[in-house]
């Protein structure tokens, strides 16, 4: 698949996400759902690597990229899917934009890799205060939205501090196999939570949530991860960043139009405000570079 290709089909995928999460627990409750969900992805991802004869590494690191893999997938997946019924499935999309910035404080901390400059702390800073508007708008979205929000940004802290890890590791397993050993690791803790928190197979499944837990099996599940980890290979950091300035607005307007969820303006700000800190975040010193000259052309 070629570049332009890889990085429209993962801005689909990813705005349609948060959506279909909150169709797939329609009837069959969240815990089974995600587990349904990963159990699909697992035997797709076997399934592939079969057919077109990748390895799976077993060496050390590859097995160190396989735990923080499947343990971060896991926690932010269960968080998620719980938040998803209190949280509309755009403040889904909304909430995991900030996980570049999280991403990148993670690794200027953990890994040392690049220094917090004026105009990445102050992409942070308004990313901060996107997040203080968001919250402020999910008050009045009913009584369990507060603590939805709330676990729903841990989600992405795990999420994004998962990557950190797994980049500190360094594997350099083929993408199919590091999604193949991260579902691996997870699954066992998805049936866990579905055992305890539920332990029961649905009576009745909607097609609606059918039709959603297939979607993300395959797309959101197998599909997309092999595609971003494609992209990571061969793309430049900026360009892929681009991708979570347009998945936020995307999942809202899915979200309004086919969900019918409601956006009070307290949310669209703070989601621009949270896009305008991603802009700056990566962008903002060759902007500020770019407008001594500008004023030199005058």
């Amino acid at each position: 698949m070629s570049l332009p290709a890889a990085f429209v089909s993962v801005i689909l995928i990813w705005s349609t996400t948060p959506l279909a999460i909150k169709w797939s627990a329609l009837g069959v409750g969240f815990s089974f759902a995600v587990l349904s969900r990963m159990a699909i992805g697992t035997l797709l991802c076997v399934s592939l690597l079969a057919v077109l004869r990748i390895r799976f590494p077993l060496h050390r690191r590859a097995r160190h990229s396989y735990l923080a893999s499947g343990l971060s997938m896991f926690g932010a997946m269960v968080l998620t899917y719980w938040s998803a019924q209190f949280v509309s499935s755009g403040m889904i999309s909304v909430m995991f934009g900030l996980s570049p910035l999280i991403t990148s404080l993670g690794a200027a901390l953990w890994l040392k890799e690049e220094a917090v400059t004026p105009s990445k702390l102050a992409g942070m800073l308004l990313g901060m205060a996107g997040l203080v508007l968001v919250f402020s708008g999910g008050l009045h979205l009913g009584d369990g939205a507060p603590m939805g929000l709330i676990m729903l940004f841990i989600a992405v802290m795990v999420q994004s501090l998962g990557l950190v890890w797994i980049k500190k590791i360094g594997d350099d397993s083929p993408p199919l196999a590091t999604t193949l050993g991260a579902l691996m690791v997870a699954l066992p803790l998805f049936f866990s939570a579905w055992w305890l928190l539920d332990g029961h197979w649905p009576a009745a499944m909607p097609g609606r949530a059918i039709a959603a837990i297939l979607y993300l099996g395959t797309f959101g599940s197998a599909l997309g991860f092999m595609l971003y980890f494609y992209m990571i290979k061969h793309m430049e950091t900026g360009r892929i960043a681009l991708m979570m300035l347009v998945t936020p607005v995307m999942a809202l307007l899915l979200g309004h139009g086919f969900n019918h969820e409601e956006v009070l303006p307290q949310v669209w700000f703070g989601t621009a405000f949270i896009l305008l800190g991603l802009g700056m975040h990566r962008w903002g010193s060759a902007w500020l570079a770019y407008l001594p000259i500008r004023r030199e052309e005058r």
